[in-house]
């Protein structure tokens, strides 16, 4: 058995010279230099929805990898994931209502609007500075469980969020599974928790689903993505694959197939080495950061997420790293985010720090005005309605259509088919969002 089937069927069928009287109309030539072994579902190169050979032993090898009941791969990010899971869980016969945080990917937003499924929100509890943050507390999951009428299908949630923030996912999956009640997990940015010592990888955690997005922080092709089952049961493997056929595209690349199976090529010992090697490196620019003023805030370990000061704003923390020939993941008026893999240098690392300085003042102070979503539309009606984009300043009383959220982060201030409050419209200026679709 191979390590990396998809990988070395490309590479022999590049190397046999065949001619190509098939799809992609490059027949394998070209100036990018991935043309040779970008192809399609020919004759042994299985097919990525009803996998039987080369990809399904790529996928049992990562599930291995992983720890996962099963894994399926997505070609298109962990959007289709995430398609999938809402898709499987509003299908499941237990209702169609999910328990999500409200810092949801907008991805959830449309899965829901697509499945027909509707979400009670779990806000934060306190002040937040962003609405990228939204820590669940297990005591506050088991009372809000104990007091819905009917369970919900599904509880979902986003770990790490965009600011690296972590949910206590052991505890509220004990809490979920103790009602009878799954557990989902947005994992985009986690893939590489598997690697820690001990896991805090979802599935190690007691998640029933979630998805990894690979790309962001396991070397992978933009786009490669894993959704990973704890039931790898025939039955359940061919639910959810069945799931994202329905999401996905029929000519998923075979590139970012190949860039998955490569990823079972290393051991979980030789990715546990080059975790803890960079998570050395983080530790060396937060302390650094620390020394010049800076404070980073609470985040996964490979993310350095730094509060804005008084006098220099996120979006200025950026231009000083632009200057020292470095790009960021992410910037808003309070934080700067930086994402690092074991790819990165030592002294790309170390840029971090040395682009910004001294801290010119304290650590910048900033709380969000207290909202709530009022709906008055389902997700699915509002999302289908027909809409019309008016600036957010004539907004207020208004019903939201598509959310309105930049990328990153894509968390959307207001979800679709909710009023748009003073509060709301505010939050969406304060964000530099300046117009918002609503329905007609």
């Amino acid at each position: 058995m191979s390590a990396t089937p998809i990988a070395d069927f490309v590479r022999a069928y590049a190397a046999s010279g065949t001619a190509r009287q098939h799809m992609p109309g490059h027949k394998g030539r070209g100036d990018t230099g991935a043309e040779a072994f970008d192809i399609t579902e020919i004759a042994g190169a299985d097919a990525l929805y009803e996998a039987n050979g080369i990809i399904r032993e790529s996928e049992r090898n990562y599930a291995a990898l992983f720890g996962a009941g099963a894994s399926i791969y997505s070609a298109e990010g962990s959007s289709q994931c995430i398609r999938a899971m809402v898709h499987l869980a509003a299908s499941c016969g237990r209702g169609r209502t999910l328990l999500a945080a409200r810092n949801a990917h907008k991805a959830f937003i449309y899965a829901c609007a697509l499945a027909d499924a509707s979400v009670r929100w779990l806000y934060p509890e306190g002040d937040s500075d962003s609405v990228c943050a939204c820590p669940v507390n297990r005591q506050t999951l088991a009372m809000t469980l104990d007091a819905m009428p009917e369970k919900p299908c599904a509880v979902y949630l986003t770990s790490p969020d965009y600011l690296g923030g972590m949910q206590d996912l052991k505890g509220v999956a004990e809490v979920c599974h103790a009602r009878g009640v799954p557990l989902m997990v947005d994992n985009a940015h986690g893939a590489y928790l598997r690697f820690l010592s001990p896991s805090l990888h979802p599935m190690a955690l007691g998640a029933d689903m979630c998805c990894d997005s690979a790309h962001k922080t396991l070397p992978a092709l933009t786009g490669a993505a894993v959704l990973h089952l704890r039931d790898g049961s025939e039955e359940s493997v061919r639910t959810a694959r069945a799931a994202m056929a329905l999401h996905g595209s029929t000519s998923p690349s075979y590139l970012i197939l190949q860039s998955l199976d490569r990823l079972c090529a290393l051991t979980a010992d030789a990715y546990a080495k080059n975790v803890s090697a960079c998570c050395a490196m983080a530790d060396e620019a937060r302390k650094r950061l620390w020394q010049n003023g800076w404070t980073t805030l609470p985040s996964d370990p490979l993310r350095l997420t730094v509060q804005a000061a008084d006098r220099m704003d996120g979006f200025a923390m950026a231009r000083a790293l632009r200057r020292h020939g470095a790009e960021c993941e992410y910037a808003d008026r309070g934080h700067l985010v930086c994402m690092l893999t074991w790819q990165n240098t030592p002294e790309e690392v170390l840029r971090i720090p040395q682009a910004l300085g001294r801290a010119p003042g304290r650590p910048q102070k900033r709380a969000l005005p207290p909202f709530r979503g009022e709906a008055v539309l389902s997700i699915r009606e509002a999302v289908f309605a027909k809409d019309e984009v008016i600036p957010v300043s004539s907004a207020v009383g208004r019903v939201c259509a598509s959310p309105t959220a930049s990328c990153p982060p894509a968390v959307p201030i207001v979800c679709a088919g909710e009023r748009i409050t003073r509060e709301a419209a505010a939050l969406l200026e304060a964000e530099g969002i300046n117009t918002i679709s609503v329905v007609r």
